[in-house]
């Protein structure tokens, strides 16, 4: 999972890129990076580290120009190496600068492909270069022009669309032409346009992974680009767009589960209201389970940040306190998406600490977005208990996730999901829980989605994938190889 930024039209490109980075920060703090263009070619920064810590006065100065492309990276394929940082950057044709938010189920083979058919040799490890490279290879075919046509860039996409499998939103930025973004045929992440009325009286554009980035940057109005969709935008601001191919929509259920801000609103379904619904469904479960266990809450605990909204609503359906007593160190990040479970597992202590005087002989339960490795899980019931917790409930927002993920969540292998071989019964004990209550699957569709015009990928949850995962072997060899990198 990453967070990508585009904006055109507007000679505050870079500065605007910068800010909106900074809005997505918590979709990947591995690397960030900015590639901007004017007459005088491209402008480039990018490197390891979040982004307050990549850009200075100094360096953000040499990204002049009305076009500009950004990205921060939660690396899925490849290692965290700077040689993975993008934006990605070809010369030919034209001059194509890339970034990407997903993640290619036939990575390796689709390299191997490339090399041997099409000639063009990858340098990084990163599934995002195959991308570029199919890019560039379908412009190829129109090379003898000063500047591709719409219908060039359609062709080249469409080109992408036939090779690359997985999921996939890109913003490139194409010399001498402008941005083009595009989406791949499920629609499994997001990407978001938005425009705003410059003082100049012209008007400009710009394509992020969530509406926060864009809403805060004054821009509004704001589409989501449709899966299988090309939207063009040249340097005069003309705008194109066509639908190439479709398939039924999947957007990932765990972006308003556990990703996304709660300030965006991603495909008319706003974030924060969905974690509310979360919380609103997840009560009959609870009640049911107390009725069973003959248990009464005395206090119910969200796990900072993203299970809060969901836990204030839960509460209040319950009619049980609600008290934020786990108080989080602000100096520390996102546990789940740490590159190593050695790294969650001493970050979690770090994170969070206690409020003894409010969890001391209390009936509690603990509300999480999800239980996923259960790392997180384990180590708060702990806490929680070394507390003086009387008894310890863990609530979870989403399903049990059984199943790999092989579209940009991190979390490929089946051995490393505390639910894929366990009982309900095996996971609250592995976690040392005196009970553990999912929410049920139908309850979270109807949560993000009440009208049921769409319903998200929930492969993690039932292994039913919209995708061929031909390639899945590979993907979890190379994600092995990656992680065995950081130990």
């Amino acid at each position: 999972m990453c967070g990508v930024i585009g904006l055109i039209g507007t000679s505050q490109a870079s500065s605007r890129a910068l800010r909106g980075l900074s809005l997505l920060q918590h979709r990947g703090q591995d690397a960030a990076g900015i590639l901007s263009y004017d007459d005088s070619g491209f402008h480039y920064v990018r490197n390891l580290g979040l982004v307050e810590n990549v850009f200075t006065p100094e360096n953000m100065a040499s990204l002049t120009g009305e076009v500009a492309i950004g990205h921060v990276r939660y690396g899925t394929a490849g290692k965290s190496e700077l040689r993975n940082v993008q934006p990605f950057l070809l010369n030919f044709p034209y001059g194509i600068g890339l970034v990407h938010n997903g993640n290619l189920v036939n990575f390796r083979s689709l390299t191997q492909e490339l090399r041997t058919k099409y000639q063009r040799q990858p340098l990084a490890d990163s599934d995002t270069e195959n991308i570029i490279n199919l890019f560039a290879e379908g412009l190829a075919k129109n090379v003898q022009k000063r500047t591709p046509t719409f219908e060039d860039l359609c062709s080249s996409v469409d080109f992408v669309f036939e090779k690359a499998i997985g999921s996939y939103s890109i913003v490139t930025l194409v010399a001498g032409f402008g941005l083009v973004a595009f989406r791949d045929p499920y629609g499994l992440r997001p990407l978001v346009m938005g425009k705003r009325r410059e003082d100049t009286g012209k008007t400009s554009y710009a394509l992020a992974s969530e509406s926060t980035a864009l809403s805060f940057l004054g821009y509004d109005e704001f589409e989501d680009i449709k899966p299988g969709e090309i939207v063009a935008i040249n340097m005069e601001g003309m705008v194109e767009r066509k639908i190439l191919r479709t398939r039924e929509h999947r957007p990932c259920m765990f972006e308003w589960v556990y990703f996304a801000s709660p300030t965006s609103e991603i495909e008319g379904s706003p974030v924060y209201k969905a974690r509310i619904e979360l919380g609103k469904k997840m009560a009959q479960s609870v009640k049911e389970r107390m009725a069973i266990d003959g248990i009464e809450f005395d206090v119910v605990v969200p796990v900072p940040e993203t299970a809060r909204i969901a836990a204030i609503a839960l509460a209040e359906e319950l009619k049980v306190p609600y008290r934020e007593v786990l108080i989080k160190n602000r100096y520390i990040t996102r546990t789940f998406i740490l590159d190593s479970q050695d790294k969650r597992e001493q970050a979690v202590h770090l994170k969070l600490a206690p409020v003894l005087s409010e969890i001391k002989d209390k009936r509690v339960l603990l509300v999480d977005d999800s239980i996923v490795r259960g790392t997180t899980s384990r180590k708060l019931i702990e806490l929680v208990r070394m507390a003086g917790a009387k008894e310890v409930y863990f609530a979870a927002t989403c399903p049990p996730i059984k199943h790999p993920c092989y579209y940009g969540i991190d979390f490929p292998m089946e051995k490393e999901l505390i639910a894929n071989n366990k009982s309900l019964q095996g996971v609250e004990e592995e976690l040392g829980a005196d009970g553990v209550i999912y929410q049920e699957v139908e309850a979270l569709k109807e949560a993000l989605f009440p009208e049921k015009k769409i319903t998200p990928c929930m492969a993690c949850l039932t292994g039913q994938y919209p995708t061929a995962t031909d390639g899945v072997k590979d993907l979890v060899k190379t994600r092995n190889e990656d992680r065995s990198a950081y130990k």
